[in-house]
C-alpha cells in the first residue's frame, strides 16, 4: 500500500511539471495569437472582438472536453485543473451573442493585457528584434535603429495604396490595350495653372457573368483607381505622410537649397513647392514644361524630399517585416515588399553639375551637418566639381547660357547610392544602391546594344520612380539614347542578383512594374518629343498630369530689329511625312529665290542634324556654294567658315542648332535667315535674328533695307511656333486660309 502511495505521490509531481510547461505554452500561444491577430487587423477595437470570439471557442472546448472526463481517475482530473487558473473568471456565453456583448465580458485586466502586449508589439518587441533582423538581411546590412510606426497610421498613406495591392482584371485590360479608358479632368491652380489630368479607368464587366454571393475564398483587396491630387493649403508632414526621420532637417535643408532666392519659407514650402508636391505625393507622373533657371531649386528639393521619403519607407516596411519574420517562419502575401532587384529610384540629369546639386540636396534633407555620415564624400567632391568652362569676358556669353554650362559639364557618369537611417553612401554598386544619378549616356555605355557581350540592364527592372530633370537638353545631347535606355527598363533580368523571390511583390513577379512606376519631366520648354515620352513609355496606373500653359508673349517680342519675318505653312498628313514634306517645300519654294544674288549672306538654321546631313548632301549634288557649322566641326573649320561668309565668299551657311547650344557663336554677316524648322528653344528666334543688326554686318554685303526672316512650319509644329509668336498670334495663322504670314518688328 505504501508503494502505491509513493508511486501516485510521483505520478502528481510529474503531472505538475507537464502543468507548468503546458501554462507557459498557453501563454506563448496566447501572445503569438494575439500578434497575428493585431497584424491582421490592426484596430484594437477589432482586436478584441477576435481574441473574445477565440476565448469563447476554447471554453467551449474546455467545457466539453472536461465533461466527458468527470468520470475518469481523480489524477486525470488533477491533471485538468492544472489548465484553470483561480485569478481569472471564466465566461461562458452563447455563440448567439452580439459582438458587443462579448466585447463587455472580457475581463478588464484582459483588456489591460491586451493593450500592454499590443503596444509592446507595435513599439518595443520589433525595435528589439531589429539588430539581429537587420544582421541577417541581405539587402540591408547594418545595425542601425529604424522608426517603426503602428501599421494603422500607414493605412491611408500613398505608398502603400500604391504599392500595396496588384491590379484588377478590368484595370489590366484597360492599361493593356492601345487606346486604355481614361478619364481626362481640368484643374487650375493658383501657381501651376491649367492642370489636365488623364486617370485611367477599368473596362466594364460584361453584364453576363454572375459572381457568387458566397465564397470560401477572402475577397481580395486590389489596387484603387488613381484620383485626382487635392491642393494642399496647409503643411503638415503627418498628413502629407511625410516620415519622422526626417522632419527636423525639411525646413532647415529647404532654406539651404534656396538661400540665394528671396523666397518666403514660412510655410515650409514655396507655394510651388506646394503644389508640386502634391502631385508628387499623390504618386502620379508628371509633365512640367516650365522649369526656369529661378524655380530649378525649388524643383530639386522636391522631388529630392519625395525620394528621401520614399525610400525611407521601403526601408521601414523591410526592416518591420524582417523583425516579425525572425519570429515565425510562414510566409504570406503581406511580406513581399521589395521588386527584382534593389535599385528603386533613378534620377537622369545631362551634367555633373546637376548630378552635384541633386546630392547636396539629399545630403541637406538625410543626414544634415553632424546628424549623420556620408561615405565617400571626399571623392564625390573631387569628382564631380571643377572642369568649369572659362567664360569669355571681352564678348559674353547670353546669361541662359552661363547659368546652363556653370559647374562640371562632364555627361558621362553614373552613381549608384544607399541610404539608411543615418547614413549616405555613395559610388555603391548598382545592385546594392536605392538610388541611381546618371545621364542618358553614361546608362547608355552599361545597356549596350544588342549583339554585345558585356551589356547589362538588369538594375532597371525594378525602378519604381524615374525623374529627368532638364529634359529638354537631353534633346541637344542625344535622344536616341534615351530612349534606347527607356526601352530597357523593366524587362525580365538575366540573373537572380541575390533575390528573395519569396519576398518580390507579386505585381513585380507578373512584369506589371511598368504600371507602377511614377515618371517625373520637367523641361523648359514644352515640346512634342517629350510628350511622346510620356504618351508611349509612361503606364502608371495611378494616371498623369500634364501642366498646359498658353504662352502669352512669343519670343519675337524680344526681335529688336525692324525686319520682315514670313512664316511659310505645308501640309503633312503625319509626323513622319512631314519630313520630306518639309524637304520638298524648301528646294521646290524658299531655295529657289535664295539663290538670287542679291540674297547672299543667307544662314539657313537647321535644328535636326539628319535634316541637316539632308541639305548638306543635296547642296553638294547641286553644286550650291556654301559653308557648314555644326556640332562635329572642328574650331580651324568653323573660324575658315565664318570669314568665308562674312567676306561674302560663300552664298549660304548651314547652322545646326546643337552647335548654337553649345558654342553660341555670334555669327557676323547676317541678312538673311531661313528657319528650316522653327527653333527648339523659342528665345533662339529673336537671338538669331538680332545678329543681324548693323554692327554686326560687312557694309560691302549688301543694303539695310534687303534683309529679311523666313520660317517653315506645319501642323506638327505648332508647340514651336506658339512659343515663337505666342498662344493668340499662332491661334489666328492656325485658323487662317493663307499659307504664307508676315510680321514686321521693330519701331
Amino acid at each position: 500500500m505504501g508503494k502505491s502511495k509513493k508511486f501516485f505521490v510521483k505520478k502528481r509531481k510529474g503531472f505538475k511539471s507537464v502543468d507548468k510547461k503546458r501554462k507557459k505554452l498557453s501563454k506563448e500561444t496566447e501572445f503569438t495569437n494575439k500578434k497575428a491577430i493585431f497584424n491582421r487587423y490592426k484596430n484594437k477595437q477589432k482586436v478584441e472582438e477576435e481574441l473574445a470570439k477565440k476565448k469563447l471557442l476554447e471554453q467551449k472546448f474546455q467545457q466539453k472536453h472536461f465533461s466527458e472526463s468527470e468520470e475518469d481517475e481523480d489524477t486525470l482530473s488533477q491533471l485538468v485543473s492544472c489548465f484553470s487558473n483561480p485569478s481569472k473568471n471564466d465566461h461562458i456565453v452563447d455563440s448567439d451573442q452580439s459582438s458587443e456583448s462579448i466585447k463587455n465580458d472580457v475581463s478588464d485586466s484582459e483588456n489591460d493585457s491586451l493593450k500592454n502586449e499590443i503596444d509592446d508589439i507595435a513599439h518595443s518587441n520589433i525595435s528589439n528584434q531589429l539588430d539581429e533582423s537587420t544582421r541577417n538581411d541581405p539587402i540591408l546590412m547594418n545595425n542601425e535603429e529604424c522608426d517603426l510606426e503602428p501599421d494603422e497610421e500607414i493605412v491611408d498613406d500613398p505608398f502603400t495604396k500604391h504599392f500595396q495591392y496588384d491590379l484588377s482584371d478590368e484595370l489590366m485590360v484597360s492599361l493593356s490595350n492601345a487606346i486604355s479608358t481614361v478619364d481626362n479632368v481640368t484643374k487650375v491652380w493658383p501657381i501651376l495653372g491649367n492642370l489636365v489630368i488623364s486617370l485611367p479607368k477599368p473596362v466594364e464587366i460584361s453584364s453576363k457573368i454572375v459572381r457568387p454571393k458566397f465564397s470560401i475564398l477572402e475577397e481580395k483587396t486590389y489596387a484603387p483607381e488613381g484620383t485626382v491630387p487635392h491642393y494642399i493649403n496647409h503643411v503638415d508632414f503627418n498628413s502629407l505622410f511625410i516620415k519622422s526621420q526626417i522632419h527636423g532637417n525639411i525646413v532647415s535643408a529647404n532654406k539651404t537649397n534656396l538661400i540665394k532666392c528671396d523666397l518666403d519659407l514660412t510655410d515650409i514650402f514655396t507655394p510651388l513647392q506646394k503644389e508640386l508636391f502634391a502631385i508628387i505625393n499623390n504618386y502620379q507622373d508628371m509633365y512640367y514644361p516650365e522649369r526656369t533657371f529661378s524655380n530649378a531649386d525649388e524643383i530639386r528639393y522636391t522631388y529630392c524630399l519625395h525620394v528621401v521619403n520614399h525610400v525611407l519607407k521601403t526601408r521601414t516596411k523591410i526592416l518591420h517585416h524582417n523583425a516579425k519574420l525572425s519570429k515565425k517562419f510562414d510566409m504570406s502575401d503581406e511580406y513581399r515588399d521589395q521588386g527584382l532587384v534593389r535599385p528603386k529610384v533613378l534620377i537622369m540629369v545631362p551634367f555633373k553639375d546637376a548630378a552635384y546639386r541633386v546630392v547636396k540636396t539629399l545630403i541637406d534633407i538625410l543626414v544634415p551637418k553632424e546628424a549623420g555620415q556620408v561615405v565617400n564624400k571626399n571623392r564625390f567632391e573631387d569628382d564631380f566639381t571643377g572642369g568649369e568652362l572659362l567664360m569669355p569676358t571681352k564678348n559674353p556669353k547670353p546669361e541662359d547660357y552661363e547659368l546652363l554650362f556653370s559647374g562640371n559639364t562632364e555627361d558621362t557618369f553614373r552613381l549608384g547610392m544607399t541610404l539608411t537611417k543615418k547614413t549616405l553612401k555613395l559610388y555603391t554598386d548598382f545592385y546594392s544602391s536605392d538610388i541611381l544619378i546618371a545621364s542618358p549616356l553614361g546608362l547608355r555605355m552599361i545597356v549596350g546594344a544588342e549583339g554585345e557581350e558585356d551589356r547589362d540592364y538588369d538594375f532597371l527592372a525594378s525602378i519604381e520612380i524615374l525623374i529627368m530633370d532638364q529634359a529638354d537638353v537631353f534633346l541637344m545631347q542625344n535622344w536616341d539614347h534615351l530612349l534606347h535606355v527607356l526601352d530597357h527598363f523593366h524587362l525580365q533580368p538575366k540573373k537572380t542578383h541575390d533575390t528573395d523571390f519569396s519576398r518580390v511583390r507579386s505585381w513585380a513577379v507578373n512584369g506589371w512594374a511598368k504600371y507602377y512606376r511614377q515618371t517625373l519631366i520637367f523641361s523648359s520648354v514644352s515640346l512634342p518629343e517629350i510628350k511622346s515620352v510620356m504618351n508611349r513609355k509612361c503606364q502608371n496606373y495611378a494616371g498623369k498630369v500634364f501642366i498646359t500653359n498658353p504662352i502669352a508673349i512669343g519670343s519675337i517680342q524680344q526681335v529688336l530689329l525692324q525686319v520682315p519675318q514670313l512664316f511659310h505653312r505645308f501640309n503633312a498628313t503625319s509626323p513622319l511625312a512631314s519630313v520630306d514634306g518639309r524637304f520638298d517645300y524648301f528646294t521646290k519654294e524658299i531655295l529657289p529665290k535664295q539663290r538670287d544674288t542679291l540674297m547672299s549672306h543667307t544662314l539657313i538654321y537647321v535644328p535636326s542634324y539628319f535634316d541637316f546631313v539632308r541639305i548638306r548632301n543635296y547642296f553638294k549634288k547641286e553644286d550650291i556654294g556654301f559653308v557648314q557649322i555644326c556640332e562635329y566641326s572642328k574650331d580651324a573649320k568653323i573660324a575658315r567658315a565664318r570669314d568665308m561668309f562674312f567676306h561674302t565668299e560663300a552664298h549660304f551657311l548651314l547652322y545646326s542648332e546643337r552647335v548654337h547650344f553649345f558654342r553660341r557663336f555670334r555669327i557676323k554677316g547676317i541678312r538673311h535667315i531661313i528657319f528650316y524648322q522653327p527653333p527648339t528653344y523659342p528665345h533662339f528666334y529673336s537671338e538669331m535674328c538680332n545678329l543681324m543688326q548693323e554692327s554686326n554686318q560687312n557694309k560691302y554685303g549688301g543694303s539695310e533695307c534687303n534683309m529679311t526672316v523666313t520660317t517653315l512650319h506645319c501642323k506638327y509644329d505648332a508647340q514651336r511656333m506658339a512659343a515663337v509668336l505666342g498662344a493668340a498670334r499662332f491661334a489666328r495663322i492656325a485658323a487662317s486660309d493663307k499659307s504664307v504670314h508676315m510680321y514686321v518688328t521693330g519701331e
